[in-house]
């Protein structure tokens, strides 16, 4: 079959530090006073102007020589860890960014789905940016008009097209964004993490969406995600991209997943939760402390032993309504549970600004032997506010399962107490 894209030696390179900051004015100034040998007036106090490093720039290479290519219709999955190059390489396919080196080649139209904000111009109606973005893909407008009462119907915000998409929330943002991209004409879809901000449903329905138009348009779905059930029900193929450079690359998705969270668990243990940069959200709030309550040394549990995890959390205004979404996964990438605050019946209705959260499971509740990792969001008035993947590992260890020294025989993602009754 014919390949859509066919990437070669490809690298993209950045680079750190300021690079035209503040008003023009300012610039100038500054380059005046360093034309002049003197100290940059805008530097903020206790800022070193060391001048010996005149010239200098460090440069961190995002990608480096990434070769592959991708047939029409495939479905591939790009994974990694954060910072690996995954949204790089994204931008790049879609034209956002350009390469430092090396070559794309694209056939057919893409529509992409990057961060919250892309493609969109926030002035603008949502009606308008539905035109707007077929317009950029070649269509007619009686074409977009065919696909516009789908695209408003799959989106859910009707009610809202005519107003500006500057006031929509990222929710509704996203899901206009996802039913543009899928729904209009293109040969190639490209979707990345941003789902995450969607709820839970229109996730499966955005799933569900991308499966149809690869299995029944034959469309090629490029998906970057760290949901790995997620990959594993969508994608066919799949590449493993680690600190810019390909690690594996395969047809057969499973053992692509598997090698990812093998080598995932196997590198040192995460930072602490308050020392991550690689979060999401926007800020508004920050986890800064997690940990297991019933941890011994190296976060293990006991096989049996409850579950309780408690987190700290500062916050920028006070009296919120919040919301708290935790998974832990294993090491196969499956979600074994899922918890949600607003499932409680004593979760407070108004936040404090600062404050400690505890859960607990139920003892009739158990984890097999193995590795665990946990995923964290927090909601500010129903925006995310801060979302750590892998913000804890833990593995659970041999001990007395419900008060007896026996493990089940057959294998579960979790255990449940029971109680049997003999006549």
């Amino acid at each position: 079959m014919a390949s859509v894209v066919k990437v070669e030696n490809l690298s993209k390179q950045y680079r750190l530090g300021e690079i035209g900051t503040g008003s023009i004015a300012h610039d100038v100034n500054r380059w005046w006073h360093r034309m002049r040998g003197k100290e940059n007036p805008y530097l903020k106090i206790g800022e070193a102007n060391d001048r010996s490093k005149k010239g200098e720039s460090e440069y961190v290479w995002s990608l480096k020589d990434i070769n592959f290519e991708i047939e029409q219709g495939d479905a591939v999955g790009i994974i990694g860890r954060n910072g690996a190059g995954k949204s790089t390489l994204l931008k790049i396919l879609s034209r956002v960014t350009g390469p430092t080196t090396g070559s794309v080649k694209v056939k057919g139209r893409i529509a992409s789905l990057l961060e919250v904000g892309t493609g969109f111009h926030p002035e603008l109606s949502g009606r308008d940016n539905i035109f707007l973005n077929g317009a950029i893909l070649g269509m007619r407008k009686h074409e977009i008009q065919r696909k516009f009462d789908e695209i408003v119907d799959f989106s859910g915000v009707e009610r809202y097209i005519d107003t500006p998409v500057k006031r929509y929330s990222s929710g509704m943002y996203v899901r206009l964004a996802f039913a543009v991209a899928a729904h209009l004409e293109s040969e190639i879809l490209i979707v990345d993490e941003v789902l995450a901000v969607g709820d839970a449903e229109f996730q499966k329905k955005c799933l569900g969406k991308m499966g149809e138009v690869n299995t029944g348009e034959g469309r090629t779905v490029l998906f970057v995600s760290h949901n790995m059930n997620a990959i594993k029900a969508l994608c066919q193929t799949g590449i493993y991209l680690e600190s810019g450079l390909i690690r594996a690359e395969k047809d057969g998705i499973d053992e692509l997943i598997n090698l990812y969270l093998e080598q995932s668990f196997d590198k040192e243990k995460e930072s602490p939760i308050n020392e991550r940069i690689d979060r999401g959200g926007n800020g508004t709030a920050r986890i800064i402390e997690l940990g297991l309550a019933e941890a011994i040394e190296g976060n293990c549990l006991s096989l049996g032993k409850q579950i309780s995890l408690q987190f700290r959390y500062i916050c920028k205004i006070d009296g919120f309504r919040g919301k708290v979404l935790i998974s832990i996964n294993n090491q196969h990438g499956q979600t074994v549970l899922f918890l949600d605050s607003t499932t409680t019946n004593n979760a407070p209705a108004i936040y404090r600004k600062d404050g400690s959260i505890r859960i607990s499971l139920s003892h009739d509740f158990g984890l097999p032997i193995g590795k665990y990792f946990i995923n964290i969001a927090f909601f500010v008035d129903n925006e995310m506010a801060d979302y750590v993947q892998s913000a804890l590992i833990f593995s659970v260890v041999e001990g007395k399962f419900f008060e007896t020294a026996f493990m089940p025989a057959g294998r579960a993602v979790c255990f449940i107490k029971q109680k049997w009754d003999f006549y």
